[in-house]
């Protein structure tokens, strides 16, 4: 009982079930979802909630766990839509991304049809495994935030809940999920992160999991404070005096670049950073240049002025890169649902 009212009370303080809208829950089968959809219908009632399965028919279980999924459902009287796919012919490489890509188009069309938010199962723990995945391929300090709460339609209630914490729970309220195999198949970085780095930690210090997740939650309340001083000091603009630049301190001049950037080609371009110096070396020989910084974005120096523009994709003679690209970051590997 204790554990329940535990997890309940967590989900509360998140205040993410506060707003009155529908929530679409993603149901995967495992304990993660489950805890999520069990706990949101004790919440909100199981009126306000619609479930999304998708089968990818990728294992041998697939059928086994949709029987699962639409038996809970069944239980708690839980409308449920199930989406089938073949995604077989995919590379190993490249499943989890083409999983997560139509798994969350699929719920994104569900939650445009009933005007509703898009809940995930993703935990704490899953936050501490996304983090350290995040700070061994990605540079910056913003892949050190983790997940978000909430953002647009989604909404992650359980963040603030441990996988040990739902399983628990699970237990507690009689209800049994699915385990997914991939979790623990090592040809994938998170489950490398998960069953060797994490245990890893916590050999170092028991607290690891808490310490990890503490140094986000401070990154993330400075994060903000550094945001708005980049807003200032662009105050709407897109671009920015060259000379202003070079009298910026360096760590301010390499937040600007990189808002410059991503506002440029709206994506994650971190790595523009890195270029400024070779930016204002540019800048000093006079004249016009262009410098890719990463990603699609480009910066173009004229008239004293940086300016990020969106370059054409490689291989379009619209609008050849003039210098080779940054080293690209690496697509973040999505966390999993359970």
């Amino acid at each position: 009982m204790v554990c329940e009212e535990e997890v309940r009370e967590a989900v509360v303080g998140s205040g993410l079930f506060a707003r009155d809208r529908p929530v679409v829950a993603m149901l995967s089968g495992g304990r993660d979802s489950t805890c999520l959809l069990d706990v949101a219908v004790a919440l909100l009632g199981a009126g306000a909630l619609s479930a999304l399965h998708v089968n990818y028919g990728l294992r041998r279980q697939a059928d086994a766990e949709e029987r699962h999924c639409a038996a809970l459902c069944e239980r708690l009287g839980v409308e449920l839509e199930v989406v089938r796919a073949a995604g077989g012919g995919q590379a190993v490489g490249n499943l989890q991304a083409w999983a997560r890509e139509l798994r969350y188009a699929e719920a994104g069309r569900m939650a445009r049809e009933r005007d509703a938010l898009i809940a995930t199962g993703h935990t704490a723990s899953d936050q501490v495994e996304t983090i350290l995945y995040r700070l061994a391929a990605s540079p910056g300090r913003r892949a050190l935030l983790g997940m978000v709460a909430s953002e647009g339609r989604l909404i992650r209630p359980l963040l603030g809940v441990s996988r040990e914490q739902t399983a628990a729970y699970c237990r507690a309220r009689g209800l049994s999920w699915c385990e997914d195999a991939s979790n623990d198949d090592e040809r994938y970085a998170r489950a490398r992160v998960r069953n060797g780095l994490v245990p890893a930690l916590r050999a170092v210090h028991p607290a690891a999991e808490a310490n990890v997740l503490r140094t986000a939650s401070l990154l993330r309340e400075e994060t903000e404070l550094l945001d708005g001083l980049v807003s200032d000091e662009l105050a709407g603009r897109r671009s920015i005096a060259l000379t202003r630049l070079r009298e910026l301190p360096a760590a301010l001049a390499r937040l600007v670049v990189v808002r410059l950037a991503e506002d440029a080609v709206g994506t994650y371009v971190p790595q523009a950073g890195d270029r400024v110096d070779e930016i204002l070396a540019l800048a000093r020989r006079g004249g016009r240049a262009e410098l890719h910084v990463g990603a699609q974005a480009g910066a173009v120096i004229h008239d004293g002025v940086l300016e990020m523009v969106r370059l054409e994709p490689r291989g379009s003679a619209a609008h050849p890169p003039t210098n080779p690209p940054a080293q690209p970051t690496p697509a973040s590997e999505p966390p999993g649902e359970d």
